[in-house]
Parts: structure tokens; C-alpha cells; sequence
């Protein structure tokens, strides 16, 4: 976990990221080609991480009458011409990694029957997988570091002892004298079945291995058959007259609250050979049988747990330090789920629709437990987890309680008749994808200077050479006799002086191979001194990562609830968008068929319409024609008794008589206006009345009088001074003019002259022309002051005198008049 904290960038968004991807479930898919005997696929893989589904042909739709393609989203997709070594990389490794660094693990396989789950895990000869691979990295990582046999010890308790090596040492002398079940050694020859599971230089090493420590590796194998925990590695007599059952487990919580099978047998193993040699004498006594669609399908689930033993080195850092407390326990469980099925397709009978009812209800029970997580981790509520529903999930309840990393391998075939089983597989993978299990787990620290085996065999080298240099001070030359009895002796004195010259030479390399050892201890404390003050350095950078660790997960929480708010906002909207989608074409294809409905009907009415019109048109004439003719009639009538009306006025009345006064405007026949005629003295004329319009001013008017069949100058004329009169104006005519006025002469309904004076501006357009914009209407009317059929007579308003028949009107005098 600090060995991340240090690796990784400063940013939020990365560190989101990292602990995003760290901390919750990481759902893998893979695709397993399609079989010589299948014809049609329904699995189409679009990018490194989104498959596809197609919903076969035949199949079951939906309401709208089609099923649409739904798209998944995985971690990374394998598809068919993935190998296994890139699997291992992006799967496994990383497990096998934190395992290492004493984290713990869960990689289980999960699909439907005949998927491809067991060869994803196990593998075959030459095509090894996860599991023989996982095996070979760990043993080619710590190879170097394992302690001696028997130095770790389980107990009973789910918990691990350290020996001291007098101890292992009695213990290995006691096993062998004891007929106790041995394991094959990596130098025994190995199954052929698997004994070329995998290739040596395909292994993977792990990089930064804590020298400081030892290691040991014990695994274990067992399988759930029934909702029934039975150990694999358990030895039992071969009875052929009367086999012995085996004997089911029980699960139990250590002083930790970690779940482990009770009494289940676990295999101390060195190397990778050996450990897989295990695995497989438990692998033939596991539950499979032959059923319609795979011919070894697993009848149970099978959980292969790798556990790894690690603890300090004393201060000498030669043996393992005597203390259970700095004891490191990590554990990696492999998990090979039997498959999701259908009895009727299966054709299960007797033990095995059995069987397949315990497999789907364990696998059922694993769905709500994570459903259950996943509504726990996003709504914030506090809903117990039936863990201990299942043996499968009351196993493993301590990784998804965040006890390690959990990641799931979704194995799914391509085959069409499969695609409803793996619609179902598909959405609970997804779902498991938001899951957070995983937290960190600190190591114990022993507090010992690191590096105590690396300088511990220093210390071994350097002691040997100081023996070495201790002989070659002892195998120096002896001194000869330096006894002189003779003065002139000239053969003792040199003889003295070239073995003390000899033995000076031999000190000298050995001072000058001192100093030079001295230096280069000089250096290395240096050394250590400078790699103190940088662990010191680091070791302040690790607090403050933690503490900004803390802080970024108290925000991430915040972020996510959010982010699964919207995500729900952003789901509810695309559901209605599609139902409003699926309604707008519904309403579309209806108004579609209204439209060609109206079309057509437009057509039908505009037939009838034509028909009808022109039958009326035909009527109207004919009644208009007659109508004309009658009226045409009646006014000929009336100008005729008119003008015998007025001759008799005329010849009634006295040559020095005045005529009556004029109360009123004359009533004008309807009739074409006679030719102005001279009046004689006899007759009575008929005088225009003459009218100054309101809105004339002192602007320059155009005043329109156009043609009629109403003498112009007879009835309620307005006078409008400063007026160009035109009876078509011209654009010229319009030019010279500000105002304009339209005269309009009409018979009302009630038989009288209508005049309506329609005024307007005139204004200038873009293009240089004239244009008129109307802006009012003054209506002008001829009404009778005097009600016809009243007599009125000349002696009113006259003196008293005189005749007073002589000086009356007569009706006919006063409609004239």
C-alpha cells in the first residue's frame, strides 16, 4: 500500500482514479470461440472494454415487437484470440502481486455451463491457467527467501506459528519416522497430465521482494457440493467393499473475524511443481458428471487457497524472528464456480436437477449479497447481508467486508442458445462492477534496520576472508636461526635480513588490503546514513499521503453519491426519452395515416365543393337575373309615377308664389341619374349640397373621384381647397401630394345616398416610388328631416291672414321636397 502511495501522481483526478480501480470489484469478461457445431453468435465484442449482445433469431420479443442490442462494460475484454499469458497479466498478476506485499485476494470464475471457466482457471497441457501461473510467480519471486520445512507451523485456529530451526529440524526427524502422508518433491517426476502445464521461462517474477524476510507457502483445496464444504487433500482409505463417505466441514471465525473450513487439511509446498502437483490429486476427486451441454461439467464449486506465510529476520538476519505477532498471513483464494443452468435444456435427472437447484440457489444468494452491498454502498443504508445463506458466501464474506481485493473473470459463450443465461450473467456482472470491497492493510513493523540479510552475508564474506588472511599470517615463513658463533659469519645476518625483508612485503598487503576494506566501510556507513535520512524523507511523504489518502476518500464518497445520483437522473431521462421516442413515431405514424386520410378527404370535399358550386353558381344567376328584372321593373314604376308627381306640383303651383323652403336633402331615386337639364321656370332645381371635409388642411391633396353610375356633382360633395381632382391618379399626380382621398358614392340599404370619403398618406418607398397608406374613413349620409305621410302647412311660421288652403302641402309635395 505504501509502495503505491509513493508510485503514484499527486493529482485528484488520478488518485480518484487509483483508489476508484483499487477499491471496488474489477469484472473482467472473456469469450470463448464459438464450437464447430454452433451456427449462429449473439456476442459481438466492440472495443477492449463494451461487448455487444444480439438477440437471436426466433427469440422472444419484446412489446414494441423487437429486442434491441444491449452494449456491457467490463474492466477489459478478452475476446476469442486472447492467449493465456496476456489473461494472467491483466487478471492475475496483479493479485499475485499484493500477495506478496501481504494483501489478500479473491479471483473467482463465474458464467454459465460450458463457458470456458474451468480452462480460464486450470488451463490444459502447453495452455496453463491462472491458477498453475500464479503458482510458478509466486515460487519464482520468493525462491530465494523460503525458510526451511517445518519453520512455520499451522494451527489449529486459522492462525501460524514460527519454529525455531532446532525445532523444524525435530519435526522433520519426527515426520519422517511417522508414516504421515508425504507431498511429491519437485524432483519427482511429475503427472503427465500436467507436466507441461506451463513453460519455465513464461513465469513471472514480482519486483521489490522484501529481502529481510521469510517466506513459506501453504495450500489448501476444497469444494461446496450441495451447499457442503468437502476437503479434496483429505486422505482416506481405499475401502472397495465398503467405501467410507467423506466427511463435510464446518466453517468458522478466528480471533481476527475471518471465515476458514475447520479442520481442513493444509499441504506446506516449495515449489511451484509440487504445489501444483496438489492441486491436482484434489482436482480428480471433485464432482463432475456428463450432461447435455458439457461433457465434465462441475457439479460443485471448487476454491483452491494459496496462503503465504511471511516474518522478519531477526536483528542478525539470519534466523526468523521467534515472534507470532510479526507473523504476516496473506492469502489468495481461486474460486472455479460451477456454471448457471437449465435443467430442461440440460436434461437433468435425479441427482442432477439436484445438484443444478443447489448451484443455482448458491449463485442466486451470491446476487442478492451484492445487490444488497451495492444498495448498502450508494443509498447509505444498513441492510443485513445474508451471507450465511450460502457456504459460498459465508466463505468469502470477509473480502466483500474489505478484507482484499476481489475481481471476477465472466466467462460467456457465443452460442445463440445460450443468450438468455448470459443476458442474466451480463447484468449481475454489471452490477457487481459497483461494489467497493477492498481497503488497504498495514504490515506490522518490526523495527529492525533494513538490509540485515544482505549485510549478514556480508559479514559471513568478510569473516571468511579474515580467516583467510589469519592463514596467510600463519603460513608466513619461519625466521631462520640468527645464532652467529662466528665473527666472520657472512651467510646468517642476510639470510635473517631477506626473511624479515619477505615477511615485510606480506604485512604490507595485508595493511594496504585493511585500509581498503576500511574505506569501503567508511563508505557504506555513509551509505546507510543517507538511506536513513531518505527513509526518514519517505516516511514523512507516506504520512502526509495518508492523510491526504483520507481526505480524497472522504471526498471520493461524497463524488460517488453524487455520480450515482445523476447516473439514476441520467438513466430515468434516457428511459423516458426512449419511451418519448417510441411514442413520438407511434404518434408520427399516426398522423402519417391522418394526413393520407385528410388527403384524400380534401380531395372527395373538393369534388363536392366543385359540383355544389357550380350548381349554385348556375341558381345565383338565375335569381340574380330575375331578381334584376323585378327590380329593374319596380324602378321603372316609380320613376314613372315620380314624374307624374312632379308634373302635377308643377302645375299646381302660382306664377308669385315662393318656393317652400328646403328642410332637407332631396330623396334620391335609385335610378340612373338623368342628363342635366336647364330648369325652366316651372321646375324645381335640385342644388348639390356641398360640405368642407374635417381633414383637410393646409396640405396638398389628391382628390379621387373614380367614374360612377352616380352623378359626382349632385348629392353631398366635400370641398377640399388646395386638391389636384384626378379620377385615375398617377404616380406623378402622387409625387406632388402629401394626402389623399378616395370618394365613394353608393345606394344604402335604406334607399339613400352613401358617401364614405377614404383618406390616407401618401409616402415615399425604397425603390423611389409613391405608396398610400389608408389611415381613416368618414362616411357621409343623406337622412329626411321630415317623416313622411305628416302634413305641413304654409300658414306655420306665416302671418294669419290669407288663404289658408292655398298654402298647404300635400304628402307627395313633402317626399319631393
Amino acid at each position: 500500500y505504501l509502495f503505491y502511495i509513493l508510485e503514484i501522481p499527486k493529482t485528484p483526478l488520478v488518485i480518484f482514479n487509483w483508489l476508484k480501480s483499487h477499491f471496488s470489484v474489477m469484472v473482467y469478461c472473456r469469450v470463448r470461440p464459438l464450437g464447430q457445431d454452433d451456427k449462429e453468435c449473439c456476442i459481438e465484442v466492440i472495443s477492449s472494454s463494451t461487448i455487444q449482445l444480439h438477440a437471436p433469431e426466433g427469440f422472444k420479443t419484446n412489446r414494441n415487437g423487437e429486442y434491441k442490442e444491449t452494449q456491457y462494460s467490463f474492466k477489459k475484454v478478452f475476446g476469442v484470440s486472447i492467449s493465456q499469458t496476456d489473461l494472467f497479466e491483466h487478471v492475475a498478476k496483479p493479485l499475485v502481486d499484493d500477495l506478496i506485499s501481504g494483501k489478500n485476494g479473491l479471483l473467482f470464475t463465474y458464467g454459465v455451463t460450458g463457458s470456458g471457466k474451468t480452462f480460464t482457471m486450470t488451463g490444459s497441457p502447453g495452455e496453463g491457467g491462472l491458477l498453475p501461473r500464479s503458482l510458478y510467480m509466486i515460487f519464482n519471486s520468493i525462491s530465494p527467501y523460503q525458510a526451511k520445512r517445518y519453520v512455520f507451523k499451522t494451527d489449529d485456529k486459522n492462525g501460524m506459528e514460527v519454529q525455531s530451526e532446532v525445532e523444524a529440524l525435530l519435526e522433520r526427524q519426527r515426520r519422517d519416522h511417522v508414516s504421515i502422508p508425504k507431498t511429491p518433491s519437485s524432483r519427482q517426476k511429475l503427472d503427465p497430465e500436467i507436466a507441461d502445464m506451463i513453460k519455465t521461462e513464461d513465469a513471472y517474477q514480482t519486483e521489490g521482494v522484501d529481502e529481510d524476510s521469510s517466506y513459506c507457502v501453504f495450500v489448501s483445496y476444497v469444494e461446496i457440493y450441495n451447499n457442503y464444504i468437502y476437503d479434496l487433500l483429505e486422505e482416506t482409505q481405499d475401502d472397495v467393499i465398503k467405501p467410507k463417505a467423506p466427511q463435510s466441514r464446518s466453517l468458522r471465525e478466528d480471533q481476527n473475524h475471518n471465515m476458514y473450513v475447520a479442520g481442513c487439511m493444509e499441504v506446506e509446498v516449495k515449489s511451484a511443481e509440487e504445489a501444483f502437483q496438489v492441486f491436482w490429486r484434489g482436482q480428480k476427486k471433485r464432482k463432475v458428471a456428463n450432461t447435455r451441454l458439457n461433457r465434465e461439467s462441475s457439479r460443485s464449486h471448487s476454491v483452491f487457497i494459496i496462503k503465504l506465510a511471511q516474518a522478519p529476520l531477526d536483528a542478525e538476519g539470519d534466523n526468523v524472528l521467534q515472534d507470532k505477532n510479526q507473523v504476516t498471513v496473506s492469502q489468495l483464494c481461486l474460486v472455479d464456480l460451477a456454471g448457471s443452468e437449465r435443467t430442461g435444456r440440460t436434461g437433468a435427472e435425479g441427482t442432477r436437477v439436484r445438484e443444478a437447484g443447489n448451484i443455482n440457489q448458491s449463485l442466486l444468494t451470491l446476487r442478492t449479497c451484492i445487490e444488497i452491498l451495492r444498495e448498502n454502498q450508494m443509498c447509505g443504508t444498513s441492510k443485513m447481508v445474508p451471507y450465511r445463506d450460502s457456504k459460498i458466501t459465508h466463505l468469502f464474506k470477509n473480502y466483500f467486508d474489505g478484507e482484499g481485493k476481489v475481481r471476477m473473470v465472466v466467462c460467456v459463450n457465443p452460442n445463440a442458445d445460450d443468450y438468455e443465461e448470459t443476458l442474466l450473467v451480463m447484468r449481475f456482472a454489471e452490477m457487481t462492477q459497483e461494489v467497493e470491497v477492498a481497503r488497504p492493510v498495514e504490515r506490522p513493523i518490526c523495527g529492525f534496520t533494513p538490509g540485515r540479510r544482505h549485510r549478514n552475508q556480508a559479514f559471513k564474506e568478510e569473516l571468511t576472508h579474515f580467516h583467510v588472511l589469519t592463514n596467510l599470517v600463519q603460513s608466513l615463513p619461519p625466521l631462520p636461526s640468527s645464532e652467529v658463533t662466528d665473527p666472520h659469519d657472512d651467510i646468517t645476518l642476510p639470510r635473517l635480513i631477506e626473511a624479515l625483508e619477505n615477511r615485510q612485503r606480506i604485512r604490507q598487503t595485508i595493511v594496504d588490503e585493511y585500509n581498503r576494506k576500511d574505506s569501503n566501510m567508511v563508505s557504506t556507513e555513509n551509505i546507510l546514513q543517507e538511506q536513513n535520512v531518505k527513509l526518514l524523507e519517505k516516511d514523512q511523504l507516506i504520512q502526509s499521503g495518508k492523510m491526504e489518502i483520507e481526505r480524497l476518500e472522504k471526498k471520493i464518497k461524497t463524488q460517488e453519491y453524487k455520480i450515482d445520483v445523476l447516473q439514476k437522473t441520467t438513466k430515468n431521462y434516457e428511459d423516458d426519452k426512449r419511451s418519448m421516442q417510441q411514442e413520438l413515431e407511434t404518434r408520427e405514424q399516426r398522423l402519417h395515416r391522418e394526413l393520407s386520410e385528410k388527403r384524400r378527404m380534401e380531395q372527395r370535399m373538393q369534388g363536392m365543393v366543385t359540383d355544389t358550386q357550380h350548381k349554385w353558381e348556375k341558381e345565383c344567376d338565375r335569381r340574380v337575373n330575375a331578381m334584376q328584372l323585378t327590380m329593374q321593373n319596380k324602378l321603372w314604376v316609380k320613376d314613372e309615377k315620380l314624374k307624374q308627381l312632379k308634373a302635377i306640383v308643377t302645375e299646381s303651383k302660382t306664377p308669385g308664389r315662393p318656393d317652400p323652403p328646403e328642410e332637407g336633402p332631396p330623396k334620391r331615386s335609385a335610378s340612373p341619374s338623368p342628363l342635366p337639364v336647364k330648369p325652366g321656370p316651372d321646375q324645381i332645381r335640385l342644388r348639390p349640397l356641398h360640405r368642407r371635409s374635417r381633414s383637410a388642411g393646409g396640405e396638398k391633396w389628391v382628390d379621387h373621384k373614380p367614374a360612377s353610375n352616380l352623378d359626382l356633382g349632385t348629392v353631398l360633395q366635400p370641398l377640399i381647397p388646395n386638391a389636384i381632382h384626378v379620377s385615375t391618379p398617377s404616380e406623378k399626380t402622387l409625387a406632388k401630394c402629401d394626402r389623399y382621398v378616395l370618394t365613394h358614392q353608393e345606394v344604402a340599404s335604406d334607399g339613400e345616398i352613401e358617401t364614405k370619403l377614404i383618406k390616407g398618406d401618401v409616402m415615399k418607398t425604397r425603390g423611389g416610388g409613391q405608396s398610400v397608406q389608408f389611415t381613416d374613413i368618414e362616411t357621409l349620409k343623406q337622412a329626411l328631416t321630415n317623416a313622411p305621410g305628416r302634413k305641413r302647412r304654409s300658414s306655420e311660421g306665416a302671418p294669419a291672414t290669407g288663404n289658408q288652403n292655398d298654402g298647404a302641402w300635400t304628402d307627395v309635395e313633402t317626399r319631393v321636397s
